[in-house]
């Protein structure tokens, strides 16, 4: 493997802040989340204003990657008949999540023993 493949491959298993985030929302709706109200539950948590197309381009990511699968839920009169992509969190993104927070407790730890009281 060269160190150009190296980093592709260690690039497609790291998360950004704005896909841990999408992450989160997705796990927390429980295979009940698309687009939109993934865009809702970031804005009211977090009062961050996102489009629903910022959070389209991360949920592709995120399935690209593995951490979440996409599926059709039922046709809506409202939408035309046309189906609604659907997405839930697998358990490589929950293992990711979870990764994560760790790596962030661990550096919380020690900063706490170097900020002056």
């Amino acid at each position: 493997i060269s160190l150009a493949n190296t980093k592709d491959i260690m690039k497609g298993t790291n998360i950004g802040e704005f896909e841990e985030l999408v992450l989160l929302v997705v796990g927390i709706l429980k295979g009940k989340a698309y687009g939109v109200n993934v865009m809702d539950h970031i804005k009211e948590e977090s009062n961050r204003s996102v489009s629903v197309s910022t959070v389209h381009s991360a949920l592709n990511r995120l399935e690209d990657k593995g951490f979440v699968e996409s599926y059709f839920g039922g046709q809506s009169e409202l939408r035309g008949g046309r189906k609604k992509r659907m997405y839930r969190i697998t358990p490589y993104g929950i293992a990711t999540l979870q990764e994560a927070r760790q790596q962030r407790e661990n550096l919380w730890s020690q900063l706490l023993t170097v900020i002056p009281e």
